[in-house]
């Protein structure tokens, strides 16, 4: 049986890939968009689109404490997200990402593709 397998490894570690999505997510938030692998950026949007859609619930203390907890190292973050990021899609049901692909990486040919807002 294959339980609990909907996630993707990325060739890493369990605490290495919880920090490696996290920390895309950051740079996500902060500049609007991320250059990585195909399969990164398909792991990542999974992580943004949760976290906009916790934040586009609200402001009040729980949610920002739950934010706080899937997104511990980076407060700027945490404030440009319930600042700028989810008022724009409190209307909208889901999809905040979209993905380009951008074709391959020279050196290894691992598929890029560049996640950014709608």
């Amino acid at each position: 049986m294959r339980h609990l397998s909907n996630k993707k490894k990325l060739n890493l570690k369990g605490p290495h890939r919880k920090a490696y999505i996290r920390n895309q997510v950051i740079h996500l938030i902060n500049y609007g968009y991320i250059t990585t692998t195909l399969r990164g950026a398909k792991e990542v949007r999974r992580f943004a689109e949760k976290m906009v859609t916790l934040a586009a619930k609200g402001t009040d203390f729980n949610t920002k404490r739950r934010a706080k907890q899937l997104l511990p190292y980076s407060d700027r973050a945490l404030k440009k997200l319930f600042d700028e990021v989810a008022p724009q899609y409190t209307n909208r049901p889901g999809g905040y990402t979209r993905i380009f692909r951008l074709g391959v990486r020279p050196s290894d040919s691992a598929k890029i593709a560049r996640l950014q807002w709608v």
